[in-house]
């Protein structure tokens, strides 16, 4: 691939596009889990629901405006970088961006600040309800991203002239063919990043011994969504996988590594994809014969599309979708590994004392965001040469007057800005974990109290002391 202003704009969105998704994948089920543990909390009356809520909110308020930051410029470069993607898409997909702040925006603005500062504010009802509100606007923002970049997939509802979308019919526009399997698949995967990042921080208080009684919920919490979750995901990958057969099938022989149609494929857990020989060198295979297609098609000798199939200017890069996918499917099986781990523990009821296991979980963190980027890398990566599928070529989406250097400086300039902000967010999202959850009893200090003492037991204490 050259690299030219067009190789740069793309890097540039993707390197943008890339740190933002972090963010929103992990607060679309971060505002779910303060729902429902402040629901918990009104429901029972238990205090440790009310004080994680109020811990888990100040990390919510830092990824939500780190979320926000970093998406901004996304669509300032749809003008500046794409302006031949804007011309010919805009008609349908600036409606469905609009329908995204109406809907999902202004309520999540209108509420965060009730969630954020309503602490002793405002009723805990009307509290309790401002988090539901914020769960369900992070929701419908998913939802109407989603729909946008799965009708660019598989286009649907609409009529093109002189090279221009323009909508007919909304709802097949909204619903088009990817549309459900995708946002099931991403939905699933911001809930199951946020549940392994909950079940992280409680084995890491677990091990330190502090904030036990905390600790033990946010294991359990975690815990049940990813047994339950982790196998889910892989069914609703299967699915998807169909539905990409059908609608993309040259992404599909990208991921596989597949490039002769007219025989069943094996699963290839390693190969280095070599295009220009259409085939691979040093494949490494599940010794089962036809397991790609079983997967695929369900039959061990059933075929599907591979990439000789298409024209070379057809095909998507091959190297980059085959090894993403791998990493995504790898992380997914860990996922189950440690739910299902875990859950024997729980039934075992030696869970909380299993320090191989706990020791091990509260390092697995990143696994729900580094899998993200790989399925988002296989998913946009695999569109390739499309930018809106039999619409829109990325080569003809690109601004005409941008040059070279332009965009060489402005993505030095975010690659920059960015980690210095994500560097300053994590650390600072790190130091309230280390602080913990406030009011919570945590292990004391060299025999300290593990609270303030009341003016009559710290006379108490002084009298003891000064007894002896």
């Amino acid at each position: 691939m050259d690299l030219d202003a067009v190789f740069l704009a793309r890097l540039q969105f993707a390197f943008t596009v890339a740190f933002h998704i972090i963010f929103p994948s992990f607060t679309i089920g971060l505002a779910a889990f303060i729902a429902t543990l402040l629901v918990r909390w009104r429901l029972t009356g238990e205090e440790r629901f009310n004080r994680l809520a109020r811990f888990w909110t100040k990390i919510f308020a830092v990824s939500f405006a780190m979320g926000v930051v970093s998406g901004i410029v996304l669509s300032y470069q749809f003008g500046t970088n794409w302006a031949g993607f804007s011309r010919a898409t805009g008609n349908v997909l600036g409606p469905l961006i609009g329908y995204e702040v109406l809907t999902a925006f202004f309520l999540e603005a209108s509420f965060l600040g009730i969630l954020l500062f309503g602490w002793n504010r405002v009723s805990p009802n009307l509290h309790v309800l401002a988090a539901v509100l914020v769960a369900v606007g992070t929701s419908l923002s998913a939802f109407w991203i989603l729909a946008a970049n799965s009708w660019m997939h598989t286009p649907a509802g609409h009529i093109v002239r002189d090279g221009i979308a323009y909508p007919e019919d909304w709802l097949a526009i909204i619903f088009n063919p990817s549309f459900p399997y995708r946002f099931s698949h991403m939905f699933t995967a911001a809930y199951l990043t946020t549940s392994i990042v909950v079940l992280a921080v409680g084995a890491r208080y677990l091990m330190q011994k502090r904030f036990e009684d905390e600790a033990r919920t946010m294991v359990r919490m975690g815990l049940g969504m990813v047994a339950v979750l982790a196998p889910l995901q892989l069914v609703l990958g299967d699915l998807h996988g169909l539905n990409t057969k059908e609608y993309q099938p040259a992404k599909l022989a990208a991921m596989e590594g597949h490039y002769d149609s007219s025989k069943p494929a094996d699963f290839l857990l390693f190969a280095l994809p070599n295009a220009e020989k259409n085939g691979n060198a040093y494949e490494v295979k599940v010794p089962i014969p036809g397991l790609a297609s079983f997967v695929i098609t369900h039959d061990f000798k059933g075929t599907f599309k591979g990439l000789n199939d298409y024209r070379p200017e057809d095909r998507p890069p091959v190297t980059p979708v085959f090894f993403a996918f791998r990493v995504m499917v790898g992380l997914g099986m860990l996922m189950i590994l440690m739910g299902s781990v875990g859950a024997f523990l729980w039934w075992r009821g030696t869970l909380f004392q299993s320090r191989a296991y706990l020791g091990l979980v509260q390092h697995a963190w990143p696994m729900g965001f580094i899998a993200i980027l790989a399925g988002w890398w296989v998913t946009e990566t695999g569109r390739q040469p499309w930018l809106a599928t039999g619409i829109l070529r990325t080569t003809d989406a690109v601004s005409p007057a941008i040059t070279f250097n332009a965009v060489l400086t402005t993505l030095i300039l975010f690659v920059v800005v960015y980690t210095v902000v994500f560097s300053m967010g994590v650390y600072y999202i790190n130091r309230l974990i280390d602080k913990g959850p406030s009011g919570a009893a945590q292990k004391p200090p060299h025999g300290q109290p593990t609270r303030p003492l009341s003016a009559a037991e710290e006379a108490t204490r002084e009298a003891i002391i000064g007894a002896h």
